[in-house]
């Protein structure tokens, strides 16, 4: 059991009065404004680029990252960085291709977009869609998973305690809008940051001192890639006829070379280009503003897999050498979950608090993120357009805030029990897979929607609906159906003895068959579409300094993948 000592209690409420007083005196000030939509749900465009960078990471890197990225660390190894360096890729192409489409066009919610570039249906069906996503994919696994690990980490039994008391934490900070958030996120970034990397240093220095090498993080690290290389390897090989269960669920996860082709893309494309909870943070701001903190969240992404990865690897080798087995089995169950909490039970008097307050940092802040978006889809594109059009600015702005504490609740009620067994998986390969489902035909949506001017509304529906049903046809049925082994694919039997495709094939299939679809629907309707946006070529012109920080974030990206191939 992890026992916290006095500084450990004051350094955790140093962080908690910190957040909680910026954020009252942040809202303060801006009570006179408190009104207005535009200023609770978007920031008013006062989110400068540094905050607006640090709530893109604050918002993405959450239990799913520090609990389940580590967890897939401990299982597959470095492989799982591709997640967080092809983020880095697809920050650039939203900024420089997604976000002056978006501002061209006056676009402050994603349903909003879909109204204007197709009709009133597709809106409505997304934004329904969307709200069902973040409460019972997002904000349930971000609660359980944050929940679990915080609850092992304090050796305790207090996981429902646990929970009510991050729900109530997330909804202090939601309630005071945007603006609250963003820079609230800034505080956030610094403590997970710091936190996190200081849980690495520990990692590294007990893998040295397992294995005699003394204090020595360096040490540390090679001794890691000496004794475990496969889990330093960035592609995964197919698996053969005589491969290990292990192997197969690395592939499963992470599909070797194939991925590249397919998930990787999608995954990382709609998640920060086609997602509100992701771009809500910069539609507010100008475009210069918001491209700048883009990137400069891009700079962040090529950071995380020290601070969320590096941990899991550390136990994955300690646990193979004998070390961490009661640590990664609390209360006689082993999950690899348990990785990330495992190594923070090692940490000295003082650290234990900053970590724990790093944890809840992610956790909160992401949370927080997630229902204001919730609130924003809610309010301004299903109760202002059919509920009450003629609501005033003050009565959307309560409506978002009840629209808060009823997410939030109904995701701990949710949780409470693990009703949608989030527990039995990984936790980040859960958010992946069933995100994945309407990841193809969403992004597919969006990109023909921007940039092929003859796609129609008819072809987004279809688009959306193939690519969904598309999804599951893939996930689900299609070995039993066509055998284990096609030329879309080959399927391999996980450690229940079902064949399964790999999630990130799937999704590519399901991409390029919906793609084909509303491409084919489309040319059968009108050439000329009123509804497309004019493209002008001006609006995608990059500044220099911007164009510098993308060359950069490419060539450090590109080192790390010659490193690690």
């Amino acid at each position: 059991m992890t026992r916290f000592s006095t500084i450990d209690y004051v350094i955790f409420l140093v962080y908690f009065v910190i957040v909680a007083g910026y954020g009252y005196w942040i809202y303060r000030r801006k009570t006179k404004s408190d009104s207005a939509t535009k200023d609770f749900f978007l920031a008013e465009g006062s989110l400068t680029w540094w905050a607006i960078g640090a709530s893109l990471i604050a918002s993405n890197i959450s239990a799913e990252q520090f609990i389940g990225m580590s967890g897939n660390g401990f299982t597959v190894g470095m492989a799982v960085a591709a997640y967080e360096w092809f983020a880095a890729i697809a920050l650039i192409i939203v900024a420089v291709w997604f976000i002056p489409m978006y501002h061209k066009n006056g676009i402050f919610t994603m349903p909003q977009f879909l109204k204007i570039r197709y009709n009133e249906t597709t809106a409505l069906i997304m934004a329904i869609f969307w709200l069902f996503l973040y409460i019972l994919v997002n904000l349930t696994s971000i609660l359980f998973l944050g929940s679990m690990a915080i609850n092992n980490f304090a050796g305790g039994e207090n996981f429902e305690i646990i929970m009510t008391v991050l729900c109530v934490f997330a909804i202090i900070i939601t309630l005071g809008g945007m603006k609250v958030i963003g820079f609230t996120d800034v505080i956030q970034v610094l403590v997970l940051l710091i936190g996190g990397l200081a849980t690495t240093y520990v990692a590294l220095t007990l893998v040295s001192d397992h294995f005699g090498l003394g204090s020595d993080i360096l040490a540390g690290f090679k001794a890691m890639m000496q004794d475990s290389p496969k889990h330093f390897e960035m592609i995964a090989d197919k698996p053969g006829p005589d491969a290990s269960q292990e192997e197969i669920n690395k592939y499963l996860m992470l599909p070797g070379i194939a991925m590249y082709f397919a998930g990787q893309w999608i995954v990382n494309l709609n998640y920060w280009g086609c997602n509100q909870y992701i771009t809500q943070r910069a539609l507010g701001a100008d475009l210069k503003t918001a491209r700048t903190g883009i990137l400069f969240a891009a700079f962040l992404k090529l950071l995380m897999p020290i601070v969320v990865m590096l941990p899991g690897i550390a136990a994955y080798v300690l646990y193979k050498n004998g070390a961490l087995q009661q640590e990664m089995a609390p209360g006689g169950e082993f999950h690899a979950d348990n990785a990330y909490s495992a190594i923070l039970s090692f940490l000295p008097d003082g650290m234990k608090g900053l970590s724990l307050a790093a944890l809840t940092a992610a956790i909160v802040a992401s949370l927080a993120g997630k229902a204001n978006s919730i609130a924003t889809i809610f309010t301004l594109d299903i109760y202002k357009k059919y509920l009450n059009k003629d609501a005033s600015e003050t009565k959307m702005v309560w409506v978002g805030k009840i629209a808060i504490v009823a997410s939030m609740l109904l995701a701990l009620l949710l949780t409470w029990d693990d009703v949608l067994g989030i527990g039995g998986a990984g936790g980040f390969t859960f958010i992946q897979k069933y995100t994945g489902y309407v990841s193809p035909g969403v992004l597919a949506m969006f990109l023909l929607g921007m940039f092929w001017k003859r796609t129609t509304g008819t072809a987004a529906i279809a688009g959306l609906l193939s690519g969904f049903m598309l999804s599951v046809f893939f996930n689900e049925f299609a070995p039993a159906v066509f055998g284990p082994e096609t030329w879309l694919y080959t399927a391999f039997q996980n450690a229940n003895g079902k064949y399964e495709i790999p999630f990130l094939i799937c999704m590519g299939w399901a991409f390029v068959f919906a793609v084909l679809l509303m491409i084919v629907l489309s040319l059968a309707g009108p050439k000329i579409n009123p509804k497309a946006f004019v493209i002008d070529s001006k609006m995608f012109k990059v500044e220099p300094s911007v164009l510098i920080l993308i060359v950069i974030i490419l060539l450090v990206v590109g080192a790390l993948y010659v490193k690690f191939w």
